[in-house]
């Protein structure tokens, strides 16, 4: 059984998307939908950049999510189709746009605020994200808790058994990547980002998001949608909306998202989008699972050739 899974923030590229644009028409009819819905040519700052325009969020958010829509369009006209899917943090919306449940146009029109408004949720330099590995999940929790001294700092997205990320204001995520170290930690570093993501420092982002989300159409997705909340699943139109404003300033479960889509019979995981960070986690997360990442049509190739439903 065959599960989609979609990147999140962090996997694009300059030029990401290109060589499915070039070679599928089912995929270039999603950039040029993309492009008509925001009404300017995201595809240029995709293939073009320069990269510093396309890791602004308010790009990279929307960039991401139809490269990954437009990988999925052309895996379908080869036949290669999902049984579930689910998505890392953004990707999740990613997974909504192919299950059915959101159209492409809301989607990139939605993700395209939500990058603005996470953004403008924290001050620039006032927050940080760290990723600690070595350490389990329940150590990390009291190693937040021991280094808030009164400010915010949480995990944010639990990757894996061996990674975690924490998020919040820079001075607690400092002092909790120091205590990580002390507690027997193998190595904790500060990720390159611009806001601390998935924490309760985000929560005037899910405010605002809220509006946007309240003018989009939902329908019942045709297929199971993992959700990154709780690692359950969304089946009906009425969970969409209230799991993807909780998601903004929740922690991305996606160890339970991965065991929860094996649990329910996926054997074989298709990172469908930029990069192949998913690929590496599936196959830790899930002993002896395939796993193949698809963002090219040379790889595209190469999964048809693996995967069997």
């Amino acid at each position: 059984m065959i599960a989609f899974v979609f990147p999140g923030q962090g996997s694009q590229s300059v030029g990401m998307g290109k060589a499915f644009h070039d070679a599928s028409p089912a995929a270039r009819a999603v950039f040029e939908q993309a492009n008509a819905a925001l009404g300017f040519d995201l595809t240029r700052v995709m293939f073009q950049g320069p990269e510093t325009e396309l890791a602004l969020t308010a790009n990279t958010q929307p960039a991401v999510l139809t490269a990954s829509v437009a990988a999925a369009a052309a895996c379908a006209e080869r036949g290669l189709t999902p049984v579930l899917v689910g998505g890392h943090s953004l990707g999740e919306y990613s997974a909504l746009v192919v299950a059915g449940a959101l159209a492409l146009a809301d989607a990139v029109r939605v993700v395209r605020k939500r990058g603005e408004f996470m953004q403008e949720a924290v001050p620039v330099g006032t927050g940080a994200m760290a990723a600690v590995m070595g350490l389990a999940l329940d150590a990390v929790e009291a190693v937040c808790r021991e280094a808030a001294q009164g400010q915010v700092v949480e995990v944010a997205n639990v990757n894996s058994a061996a990674q975690i990320v924490i998020g919040g204001h820079k001075p607690a995520v400092e002092r909790a990547v120091a205590l990580a170290g002390e507690r027997g930690g193998k190595k904790s570093v500060l990720l390159p980002v611009s806001a601390p993501f998935h924490c309760a420092l985000m929560k005037p982002a899910a405010d605002r998001l809220a509006a946007e989300l309240d003018r989009v159409t939902v329908r019942d997705p045709k297929i199971p949608v993992v959700r990154n909340v709780d690692g359950s699943l969304t089946r009906a139109a009425s969970d969409v909306v209230p799991l993807l404003l909780s998601q903004v300033a929740s922690p991305v479960r996606w160890t339970d998202c991965v065991q929860r889509l094996a649990a329910e019979g996926a054997t074989t995981f298709v990172e469908v989008g930029p990069g192949r960070v998913l690929t590496a986690l599936g196959k830790r997360i899930v002993e002896g699972a395939k796993a193949f990442a698809v963002e090219d049509p040379a790889s595209l190739d190469k999964a048809l050739a693996g995967p069997k439903a």
